[in-house]
């Protein structure tokens, strides 16, 4: 027996070993079955700054607070996700045509609408037919685009859209809210914004509209409710309140006064405050918005800033990162190109211009533009000056930005006359007629989720379209021009790819940053996760999974409970 002792005291410590670990399976104490699983019910409150007009998916462009709250009560025939690809929102498929002319949508099984219609194909062939007539409500692309598009529907669930001809970006006009016919059927889209409708909404989507909060005739708030036939992933919270403030002060001081969990917006003045409280998780994500400077490649009057080789000296005189510090107070992220980080179509790998001003000044050595003069220096190539105006919208912004870059060319001896210009004339007098050697621009790409740098970019853009700088390469405009018509989401992939590596080379534009949005919820509130944004309603996007109260495991709750 002496000489098996110790195996049996083996054989005993590994029962020992083993009781204890399945008590512990047993007790969800750690693994899968001990982590947290949310528990339906809780009421989630958040302050929104501004004030509401229309709940109406169709009228809600011009007011963010509106899209945020329609965001959840709404649905389209597909939804984006946060790398800007699309999936299925009412949609159970969408077969596209080798061609990419048709689009056959077939619908989830069960749709019906908070009221309990159903919903069918029907109010998507209503809905497009208000976009069709939509007059002063309804941008002047999307009206054309859907005149342009034939409309077949086969039953309630089967439909088909027919382009005339393939286009990519198509998926982004099928997020559009859907409208219910039942509610809307005999009226236009003029009588449509001027109804109390619009205050009481009947939508498809995850939350249902319950009641409008009221102090005398002004809205503060609105209350909505989990929709119990949601085809979709269903939400763990049973309530969403949103609640009205006039600005981002008083909406934080709600939050501080446990008014509200949530914060719409967290503005550059309460982010240290914010930061600090421990109560309080912040989130950060990249906006849909790009600033760059932009040449006039077509000016001959300053003919140098056609070279490649000057632009990307240029570039490497401006200390990017210190102007997002020091006037932005960090709230960018450097721009190295024009596609959208975060993206499916965005090239991580993309040359990145650094700066290096030793570098800028031997490369401007080399194109021939020396520095001349002694008690003010000046670069010049012959009789020609490295000098130009940079014109900008005149506001607090953008003339802090304009007089950075200013200055930092000074440093390399370029003389920059800066040229202010009213904001709201800034395009229709400065950039439409092509009226700069070099402008400060903000591009705005909310609500678009395809990247398509085919409007800014493109040759056929230079005479009369967006393509501000006229820029002129013909293999960047190939590359764009296939893109718009390959619906293969690899292909287009290789080929954005392809087009920021010779963006990157060229130049035709100096991208500088893309400022970001910071959106705050107490840490009580779980399962929250922002992404990048394509529309600041996009915070919500995931709001299904955020959760109040959870349990540690089934088998943990019904071991604690009746004993």
């Amino acid at each position: 027996m002496k000489k098996y002792r110790w195996q049996l005291l083996i054989l005993f410590l590994t029962g020992i070993v083993v009781g204890t670990l399945l008590i512990l399976e047993k007790r969800g104490g750690f693994g899968e079955s001990g982590q947290p699983q949310p528990v339906e019910g809780g009421v989630y409150t958040e302050a929104l700054i501004g004030s509401v007009q229309r709940l109406n998916p169709l009228l809600d462009s011009n007011n963010p607070v509106d899209r945020d709250v329609d965001s959840l009560i709404f649905s389209g025939i597909v939804k984006f996700d946060s790398n800007g690809v699309a999936v299925p929102d009412l949609a159970e498929s969408i077969g596209v045509s080798v061609d990419g002319t048709l689009y056959n949508v077939t619908l989830k099984e069960g749709l019906i609408w908070h009221d309990g219609e159903p919903l069918t194909t029907k109010d998507i062939e209503f809905t497009i037919n208000l976009l069709r007539d939509g007059g002063e409500y309804i941008p002047d692309d999307i009206e054309g685009l859907w005149n342009a598009i034939e409309v077949k529907v086969f039953d309630d669930r089967n439909m088909q859209i027919i382009l005339p001809e393939s286009y990519a970006p198509f998926m982004d006009y099928l997020a559009f809210g859907i409208l219910p016919e039942h509610i809307f059927g005999d009226m236009t889209l003029e009588q449509i914004a001027n109804s109390s409708i619009n205050l009481q909404p009947i939508g498809s989507g995850p939350f249902q509209f319950s009641e409008l909060s009221m102090e005398g005739s002004n809205i503060t708030g609105i209350t909505l409710t989990a929709f119990d036939g949601y085809v979709g992933e269903k939400p763990y919270l049973q309530k969403i309140v949103f609640r009205y403030y006039p600005d981002s002060q008083s909406a934080f001081q709600a939050y501080q006064d446990g008014y509200v969990q949530g914060v719409s917006e967290i503005s550059t003045e309460n982010l240290s405050a914010a930061l600090a409280d421990p109560n309080l998780a912040v989130y950060t994500s990249r906006l849909p918005r790009i600033s760059l400077i932009m040449f006039n490649l077509n000016d001959q009057s300053a003919a140098f800033l056609q070279d490649a080789d000057i632009r990307t000296a240029l570039l490497k005189g401006i200390n990017r990162q210190a102007m997002i510090d020091e006037i932005l107070q960090g709230q960018a992220i450097q721009a190295n190109g024009v596609i959208l980080p975060g993206t499916w179509a965005y090239n991580e790998n993309t040359p990145v211009v650094t700066y290096d001003p030793d570098a800028s000044k031997a490369m401007l050595k080399d194109a021939g533009f020396v520095v001349t003069g002694d008690t003010t220096p000046v670069r010049k190539k012959d009789e020609t000056e490295l000098t130009f105006t940079l014109s900008y919208p005149d506001d607090d912004l953008h003339q802090q930005l304009a007089e950075f870059i200013a200055a930092e060319w000074k440093k390399l001896d370029i003389n920059i006359r800066l040229d202010p210009v009213a904001p709201d004339i800034f395009i229709s007098d400065v950039l439409n007629p092509r009226a700069f050697q070099a402008a400060l621009v903000d591009l705005n790409l909310s609500q678009t989720p395809d990247p398509d740098p085919y409007p800014f970019w493109d040759l056929g853009q230079a005479a009369g379209g967006q393509n501000y700088t006229q820029w002129n390469n013909r293999l960047a405009s190939d590359i764009l021009e296939q893109a718009r018509v390959t619906t293969d989401l690899a292909e287009r992939t290789r080929l954005y790819h392809n087009f920021q590596v010779v963006f990157s080379e060229e130049l035709p534009a100096l991208p500088l940053y893309f400022p970001v949005y910071n959106y705050a919820i107490d840490t009580q509130i779980q399962g929250v996760s922002v992404g990048p944004l394509f529309d600041t309603s996009d915070r919500l996007s995931s709001i299904t999974k955020w959760y109040l109260t959870a349990r540690r495991s089934v088998q943990e709750t019904d071991s604690t409970s009746g004993n």
